[in-house]
């Protein structure tokens, strides 16, 4: 009787222990789960904080270069537009023209070369034996071609150009060729490349100035000896004035100067006259 009043009780006694033990397991359990919950949780947090730390970072960057491309377009608007200027020039000249010595003139040397009939001649057999006037009409063309706009580092405002240009002459037309007896137009063809100094770069008012350029001379008729170039310098003086977009008048005088004659041909002589030029 009492072995049976005794057992429900120790069964009573170990279902309780039994009972706390699985209670306590499961509260292990849930204290782990929260535990890792918190770690979960934890990381998150770190995670979360970075990206704030990153975001606020490229933001800063981001404020730092909207900042210096504002400064940048700020500067861009404040500095003065550059007038984009056109430097080079086309220009066509013409005007009165005056040569040293006057052409023509020969005499009959027997003996001297065959010319006609078995007889030489000296002089200028070609143009005839009255001589041609000194004075010429000449027109022509030219380019120039800016370098630099202060004289290589000298001068400020002040350019160095290139001169390209071709120039015809005419004297006259009333000799008489000793050789063919047909009416002689006597003309002259120069080519020549000069240095040009400009004055006051910017201004509508422009003196210029050709120290020494060179120039080859070609002569019609040719000369007694049959010969038709020469070699020579060239200086200049001149200015010219903007009067509209790019559209220049000028006014220049030019002096050519060869070291011999050609053949007894004597090439030097002066120019003056004017120039409508355009600029590119």
């Amino acid at each position: 009787m009492a072995g049976a009043l005794v057992s429900p009780q120790v069964l009573s006694a170990s279902k309780a222990e039994h009972a706390l033990q699985a209670t306590d397991s499961k509260v292990e359990a849930l204290e782990s789960q929260v535990n890792q919950m918190s770690q979960m949780l934890q990381s998150m947090q770190d995670e979360l904080t970075r990206v704030r730390t990153a975001a606020s970072r490229n933001a800063s960057e981001s404020s730092a270069k909207v900042q210096e491309l504002d400064q940048w377009m700020a500067s861009v608007k404040s500095t003065p537009v550059a007038e984009r200027t056109k430097d080079n020039m086309a220009f066509f000249r013409g005007g009165y023209g005056h040569g040293n010595d006057s052409r023509g003139t020969f005499g009959a040397v027997p003996g001297g070369g065959t010319l006609v009939g078995g007889i030489g001649a000296s002089g200028d057999p070609l143009v005839g034996a009255q001589k041609a006037d000194k004075d010429a009409f000449y027109f022509g063309a030219a380019m120039d071609f800016s370098l630099n706009d202060d004289l290589f580092g000298l001068m400020d405002n002040t350019q160095f150009l290139a001169e390209l240009g071709v120039e015809y002459k005419e004297f006259a037309d009333d000799t008489y060729s000793g050789v063919t007896g047909q009416n002689v137009t006597t003309n002259q063809l120069t080519i020549s490349v000069s240095p040009k100094i400009k004055f006051l770069k910017g201004s509508d008012f422009r003196p210029w100035l050709i120290p020494a350029g060179f120039d080859v001379n070609i002569i019609s008729p040719p000369s007694g000896a049959v010969t038709v170039l020469n070699a020579g310098l060239q200086a200049g003086i001149g200015a010219d004035y903007k009067i509209w977009n790019n559209i220049y008048v000028g006014a220049d005088a030019r002096y050519h100067e060869t070291f011999d004659t050609i053949d007894g041909v004597d090439t030097d002589g002066v120019t003056a006259g004017g120039y409508i030029g355009f600029g590119f």
